[in-house]
């Protein structure tokens, strides 16, 4: 098992992680197999989508914010950040990537993404590498 650090800089942001991900599976030696990304955080996610344009990113933050506002006068949980647990809720708390050929096996425009959602923070992200053989 591996960790990532990742240091946010916003409330809301998603991190491309594609690349850290991919140097620990090379580093593993792993030819076939899996990778394990999973997000130890209440108010943090992964998930993998377009990483070609930067404006979906953008496009994704902006639709979940209108989704599920900062604040709102129903929210109950006392620290203030309710709307950054429902926003890890919806995106996840893990994503698995099949390796092939020592490769993270992702379409032509796919990135895993960090996405922050109470920062800005320093959080962990656990990778662990799983060989088929």
């Amino acid at each position: 098992m591996y960790s990532l650090s990742v240091q946010t800089d916003r409330r809301d942001q998603f991190m491309a992680i594609t690349h850290q991900v991919q140097r620990l599976v090379s580093e593993a030696g792993v030819k076939d197999g899996h990778v394990i990304i999973y997000v130890p955080h209440t108010t943090a996610g992964v998930t993998i989508n377009e990483n070609a344009d930067p404006d979906v990113v953008t496009d994704m933050i902006a639709q979940l914010d209108q989704m599920v506002p900062w604040d709102q006068p129903f929210y109950r949980h006392a620290e203030g950040n309710t709307a950054s647990h429902v926003k890890a809720s919806m995106m996840g708390s893990s994503a698995t990537v099949f390796i092939e050929g020592g490769q993270l096996v992702l379409g032509t425009w796919q990135g895993i993404f960090f996405c922050e959602f109470d920062g800005p923070r320093t959080r962990k992200v656990m990778v662990k590498v799983v060989s088929d053989e």
